[in-house]
């Protein structure tokens, strides 16, 4: 924890995740995700997101109950859901809710701060905007993979916080979620308003 000290990032307390999905989806916008690697840190600025719910929502993966892949959404707030998709692609998810009811935020792009040069290898690219643009760029970019599914997010090597210098809140507006075919009528896309690292094009219907 000493690390993350030095760089002034205080874990965020358990009782912010324990809200539902669309809730914590709204809070992430803005916050820090850290990854500490080899007691080095990469550092993102979230800036769009995704919610997902249980029984009440045919686009996430909860909604026929329970399977040995989703479980982790059971889980209380505060810890990681990674799956593995189309044979090839890591997705990070932020578990939240208290345990009760299934839940989870997709973190689908988030804005480069520390440690640009190491995510540029992992990625295998120089365009800062391409790095982190989408959800599985945003996993090869910091090494996540199903290793880090479960753990909780207040601690190495994966935490996220809130930013302390940021003097303003982000601007947050929302859209219709990207690349479901269930769900359509629900604005569960959360999306920083001013941001330009985002992984797609704001939706026309905002």
């Amino acid at each position: 924890m000493s690390k993350t000290r030095d760089y002034k990032y205080v874990p965020l307390p358990k009782s912010f995740y324990e809200v539902t999905p669309v809730q914590l989806a709204r809070k992430l916008i803005g916050t820090l995700l850290i990854r500490i690697i080899d007691n080095k840190p990469l550092v993102a600025r979230i800036v769009e997101v995704e919610a997902y719910g249980g029984r009440d929502d045919p686009a996430s993966h909860a909604y026929r109950g329970m399977t040995g892949r989703n479980k982790v959404m059971f889980n209380s707030g505060g810890c990681s859901y990674v799956y593995f998709t189309y044979g090839m692609h890591y997705c990070f998810n932020v578990v939240a809710g208290k345990g009760k009811q299934a839940g989870a935020v997709l973190i689908r792009a988030a804005e480069p701060l520390e440690g640009i040069d190491q995510m540029k290898k992992h990625r295998n690219k120089e365009k800062l905007h391409d790095l982190l643009s989408g959800p599985a760029k945003l996993c090869q970019a910091f090494l996540i993979d199903k290793s880090l599914n479960g753990i909780t997010l207040d601690k190495p090597p994966l935490l996220i916080t809130k930013e302390s210098i940021r003097k303003s809140a982000p601007e947050i507006i929302t859209t219709p979620r990207i690349g479901i075919k269930a769900g359509l009528n629900k604005k569960w896309r959360f999306i920083d308003a001013e941001s330009t690292f985002l992984s797609a094009r704001r939706s026309p219907d905002i």
